[in-house]
């Protein structure tokens, strides 16, 4: 069920329906990561650079260079910090065309049932919201057991696996049924929904491959969800 699943979401990945929402949500992944950059920039030279002008006169010349190595630190800093937000960041952006992923898989692979119901603005973009602030918390949390051997990369598949496999499928269950229906379908499943949680995070672990992540993850989760669901009713209209 959940191979056949997966299975179904990689084969839209690379449709020319799929590729225009991934060009859509990289671009803007694109210019979100050059405008955190740049703000993260002029936020370390409001910050640091005064003290480091204010330090430097009291050193001997030479020390002038500490100046040059403070700057290009800060930048490995910054281009470090940003490759670790281009996972969360991709999935705040792809969030928002979650519900165009969704109803191109239900009306190629579901056509002969009724679509779901894309959701309200205001609960998509916090749905958005939710989905980053998932995965900065999923990756914070597994880059402190990096720490721990023996325990990083199973930690890294439980942590996301559990969050990832959660959000996304309520997410699918919210556009046939209402919010507490699609969270009662979610525990009630919840092995399946866990272990299809650990094929989204070993998806998530590929570099680049990583950007489709959201996409692929909405896909699958719509198949996995019409499975379960198939003899129940929907709850919304």
């Amino acid at each position: 069920m959940i191979l056949e699943a997966a299975r179904a979401a990689a084969g839209h990945l690379f449709t020319a329906e799929f590729r225009a929402v991934f060009w859509k949500s990289l671009g803007l992944t694109v210019l979100a990561l050059v405008a955190l950059w740049f703000g993260l920039q002029q936020t370390f030279d409001a910050l640091a650079m005064p003290w480091i002008d204010a330090l430097l006169p009291g050193f001997p010349a030479w020390a002038g260079w500490l100046g040059t190595i403070a700057a290009i630190a800060a930048g490995i800093g910054l281009a470090i910090g940003l490759a670790l937000l281009v996972a969360p960041v991709t999935a705040l952006v792809a969030g928002l065309f979650l519900d165009d992923v969704a109803e191109l898989v239900e009306r190629h692979d579901f056509p002969l049932e009724p679509p779901g119901r894309a959701l309200p603005t205001g609960q998509a973009m916090w749905l958005a919201v939710k989905f980053f602030l998932v995965v900065v918390l999923a990756n914070l949390v597994a880059l402190l057991l990096l720490l721990i051997p023996g325990v990083n990369i199973a930690a890294f598949f439980l942590v996301n696996g559990y969050l990832l496999g959660r959000e996304f499928f309520e997410f699918a269950a919210m556009r046939h049924r209402s919010e507490t229906d699609a969270k009662a379908l979610r525990r009630r499943h919840a092995g399946m929904v866990f272990v299809a949680g650990l094929v989204i995070a070993a998806f998530l672990a590929v570099p680049l491959l990583n950007l489709l992540t959201p996409l692929f993850a909405a896909a699958m989760m719509v198949h996995l969800h019409k499975t379960l669901s198939a003899d129940l009713p929907r709850t919304i209209a």
